[in-house]
C-alpha cells in the first residue's frame, strides 16, 4: 500500500512535470489501438521523429522565451526565410555545405538580435515587435522565391541532413535486420541516463535536498530506461537514428544543460520569475533578453535548415504556422504563461505531443478540419491546466 501512496504523493506534486509523459502515453495507446499498429511501427516512428524535428527546435527556443514572459511570432517565417537564403546559397552561388549551414545561422542569430534590441532597448511589447517580423519576414520569402517559386535543393549532403541516417557497424552479422550502431547508441543512452540519475541522487542527499523514495526512484529508471530501449529498437528495425534526430537530442542536451545547470540558465529562470527582482539582485534583464532572443533566432534558422532539406527544396509557403506548433508544444510540454516555469525537455514532449495528434489523426483518415479542433483543444486544456496549478499552488 506504500508503494501506491507514495506514487499518488509524488504525482500529485510534480503533476506539472508527469502530467505531459503520461498524455503522450496516452495518445499514443489510443492511436496504436485505433490504427491496429500501423502508428507504433518502426517506419511510422521514424517518420514522426524526423517530421517532429523542426517544431520540437523551435519549441525550446520559445520555451526560453515564454519563461522570460515574452513571446515570437516571427519565428516559422524566419525559418522559412533563411531555409530559402541556405537553398539560394546551395543552388545559385555554389558554396559548400560546410560554409552555408554557419552562414545561415549566423544570419539567424542577427535577426534575433534584431527583436531584442527592439524589445529589449525600444521597449517594444515583444508581441507587437515579433508580429512586425512575422510581416517582414513572410514578404522577404516572397522576394527571394518570386522568380523561381520552388528552389530546388540538388546538393546530397545537405538533404542527408532531413532524411538521411547515421551510417551503420559494419561487419557484424547478428540481428541482419536491425541497425546496430542505433542500438548500440540507445544502451549507451540508458548507461548515461542511470548514471546521471544516481549522480544527482547522491548530490541532493549531500545536502539534505529531499529525494524520491527509492522504490519510486527504481520505478522511474526502469520505465525511462524501458521506454528508451522501445523506441531504440523502433528505430533500428527502420533506417535507424535519423541526422534529424540525432540533431535535435544535441540541441535538446545542450539547451537542458544550459538551462538547469549553469548561470546563464538561473538568470533566465530568475528573470521569468519576477524581473524587477532579478534587476535588483545584479541580474541584467536587457542582457538575458539580448541571449534568448538571439538564441530563438539561430534555432529558427536551424529549423529552416532541416525543413529545406527534408523537403530537398525552398518554396513560397515554408515556415506557415510553424510558430503556432511551437507555441503550442511550448504549453503542452509544461511552460507556465505567466512565465518562470518551464523545462526544455518538455517542449520536445510537447512536439511529439503536437506531432503524434497530427501523424495519428492521419492515420485514421480524419479531415484537416477536424484536427485542428483536436489541436486546439489540447492547446486550451494545456494552459487551463497550467492556470490550474498555478492556483492551486498559491
Amino acid at each position: 500500500m506504500s508503494f501506491f501512496n507514495n506514487a499518488k504523493k509524488i504525482l500529485r506534486e510534480n503533476v506539472r512535470e508527469y502530467g505531459m509523459y503520461i498524455a503522450l502515453f496516452v495518445i499514443m495507446a489510443i492511436f496504436t489501438i485505433t490504427t491496429k499498429g500501423v502508428f507504433i511501427s518502426s517506419r511510422n516512428i521514424s517518420n514522426l521523429l524526423n517530421q517532429t524535428g523542426y517544431i520540437a527546435v523551435l519549441a525550446v527556443g520559445m520555451t526560453l522565451v515564454i519563461v522570460i514572459r515574452h513571446i515570437d511570432l516571427s519565428v516559422g517565417f524566419l525559418a522559412g526565410f533563411l531555409g530559402a537564403i541556405a537553398a539560394i546559397a546551395l543552388a545559385f552561388w555554389g558554396l559548400p555545405v560546410i560554409a552555408v549551414i554557419p552562414l545561415v545561422l549566423a544570419l539567424g542569430v542577427v535577426a534575433g538580435l534584431i527583436t531584442g534590441f527592439l524589445v529589449a532597448q525600444m521597449k517594444i511589447p515583444s508581441f507587437v515587435a515579433t508580429l512586425a517580423g512575422w510581416l517582414i519576414y513572410r514578404g522577404a520569402i516572397l522576394v527571394v522565391t518570386e522568380s523561381t517559386g520552388t528552389i530546388i535543393i540538388a546538393n546530397q549532403a545537405f538533404n542527408d541532413i532531413g532524411n538521411g541516417y547515421i551510417p551503420d557497424i559494419p561487419g557484424l552479422s547478428f540481428l541482419p535486420e536491425m541497425h546496430k550502431l542505433t542500438l548500440l547508441l540507445g544502451i549507451i543512452g540508458i548507461i548515461l541516463f542511470i548514471m546521471g540519475q544516481l549522480g544527482d541522487r547522491r548530490k541532493k542527499q549531500s545536502y539534505n535536498f529531499e529525494v524520491l523514495p527509492i522504490d519510486m526512484f527504481v520505478l522511474k529508471l526502469v520505465f525511462v530506461s524501458l521506454l528508451i530501449g522501445g523506441i531504440t529498437w523502433l528505430l533500428a528495425g527502420y533506417n535507424g537514428l535519423s541526422w534529424t534526430v540525432v540533431i535535435v537530442l544535441i540541441v535538446v542536451g545542450l539547451y537542458d544543460f544550459v538551462a538547469s545547470k549553469t548561470m546563464l540558465g538561473r538568470h533566465i529562470y530568475a528573470i521569468g520569475g519576477n524581473p524587477d527582482a532579478a534587476e535588483l539582485s545584479g541580474i541584467s534583464v536587457k542582457k538575458m533578453i539580448y541571449v534568448v532572443f538571439g538564441s530563438m533566432g539561430m534555432l529558427s534558422a536551424l529549423s529552416g535548415i532541416l525543413f529545406a532539406a527534408r523537403l530537398q527544396s525552398a518554396t513560397t509557403t515554408a515556415g506557415t504556422l510553424f510558430e503556432l506548433d511551437a507555441i503550442a508544444a511550448a504549453y503542452v510540454g509544461g511552460v507556465s504563461a505567466a512565465g518562470g516555469v518551464g523545462k526544455v525537455i518538455g517542449s520536445l514532449i510537447g512536439a511529439l505531443v503536437m506531432m503524434s495528434l497530427t501523424s495519428g489523426m492521419n492515420l485514421m483518415g480524419i479531415g484537416i478540419a477536424y484536427q485542428y479542433i483536436v489541436r486546439g483543444a489540447v492547446l486550451a486544456a494545456a494552459v487551463i491546466f497550467d492556470v490550474a496549478t498555478r492556483s492551486r499552488g498559491k
